[in-house]
């Protein structure tokens, strides 16, 4: 942490967060939490109690005309076991919007995952640390820090050569999204340019991001956590995750899809709901769970292990999931116009694939990301689309 005797010390409070659903008060500082405590309650493994602290899409807003900001912080880092670590997560800070400046934390807590298909986990405490911004442009600005989107943060505080002040609402429309992997970063390198976040920043929206590692699974209490928090616009995508832990059956998954919306319609009966199928994977377009990691030439990739026959007894697939879940849009939209269905090969498909292949054939990489991202702006927010802003 910096020794300097002139930056005033802000602690950080949860009027300076953004991107969050609750927040946990630690013997160091905040942790956020992307679901709410009675969630949390009910998560059944440690993969879903990681990815929810983790901090995607959760961000510091202040309004300051600092030109020195440091932001002090707790991160829990996690390495697999018999890998190398990698790089440390990246704090973007943002100016009125724009990207400005980057920094690192070394340092924090080491959780080493021992098991693949599990998570089992150990943890190794480390120090707190320092991610510092100097050399800002002078002046009254808005500046929002994106905290790395695969690192549980613990939050302290901030120290700034002039004074800070909680960011004002901007007004902006709430776009709550909720999603796997994907949705959550995976293979994005920054946390500012994750698809849901990019997507955001051309619909000039405020982005709350459910994108869950490995555990978009229609799950009871995420749904209720959907209901429960304001927004004025919502996405669900879903699928993925259902083909690769082998989670249900066709019998089981078309109700569970149907609970999920009634629950968040409970709460937003007329809010612009849509829902998103699975991108285009090629691993699993035909072939069923479980997925396995794959380690045959060095990295680590992923392979889907089921048997396509066993789709004449219910078994899923992605092709499967797209027309279950696009029937279900138009058997509901009679009486739901405000329902929407967008198709994931809409948003990366086979012309995406082939230009920007998935590094470990589950996830896109940075390029993705973007493509991702610009292509849901353009379906989505663009004048036309379900999200398309309202004037008059």
């Amino acid at each position: 942490m910096s020794t300097s005797q002139k930056l005033i010390t802000t602690p950080v409070t949860a009027d300076f967060l953004r991107g969050h659903l609750d927040v946990e008060e630690t013997a160091h500082g905040l942790l956020p939490h992307r679901l709410p405590a009675r969630a949390r309650r009910q998560i059944p493994d440690d993969r879903l109690a990681v990815a929810e602290a983790q901090p995607s899409g959760v961000r510091v807003a202040f309004r300051t005309s600092a030109t020195t900001i440091e932001l002090d912080t707790l991160p829990t880092k996690r390495v697999y076991a018999g890998f190398p670590p990698p790089p440390d997560g990246v704090y973007d800070l943002l100016v009125d919007g724009r990207l400005a400046a980057q920094a690192t934390v070394t340092g924090g807590n080491l959780r080493t995952v021992t098991d693949l298909q599990t998570q089992a986990s150990q943890l190794t405490p480390g120090p707190v640390g320092t991610a510092r911004f100097t050399s800002l442009p002078p002046g009254g600005k808005d500046i929002e820090i994106w905290l790395p989107h695969a690192e549980i943060t613990e939050v302290i505080a901030l120290r700034t050569d002039a004074p800070v002040t909680p960011a004002p609402r901007t007004g902006r429309r709430v776009w709550l999204h909720h999603g796997s992997s994907i949705s959550h970063g995976s293979n994005a390198v920054f946390p500012s340019t994750i698809w849901p976040a990019l997507a955001a920043s051309a619909g000039d929206v405020e982005l709350i991001n459910l994108g869950f590692g490995g555990s978009a699974l229609a799950d009871p209490f995420t749904a209720r956590a959907v209901r429960d928090t304001p927004a004025d616009l919502i996405s669900v995508k879903l699928g993925i995750n259902i083909v690769n832990t082998d989670a249900m059956r066709l019998r089981a998954f078309a109700p569970a899809v149907h609970g999920f919306l009634d629950t968040i319609r409970d709460g937003h009966p007329t809010t612009p709901l849509l829902l998103i199928s699975p991108i285009l994977c090629p691993t699993h377009e035909n072939t069923p769970g479980p997925l396995m990691p794959d380690l045959t030439d060095g990295t680590l990739k992923f392979k889907a292990t089921g048997d396509p026959a066993e789709t004449a007894a219910g078994q899923l697939t992605l092709t499967i999931i797209r027309d279950v879940m696009a029937g279900i849009v138009a058997q509901r939209s009679a009486e739901d116009p405000h329902l929407h269905y967008l198709d994931g090969l809409d948003l990366f498909g086979e012309s995406d694939q082939k230009q920007f292949p998935l590094p470990d054939a589950i996830h896109p990489g940075p390029e993705g990301h973007r493509r991702i991202g610009e292509n849901f702006a353009d379906l989505a927010f663009a004048k036309g689309g379900p999200f398309a802003a309202t004037t008059g």
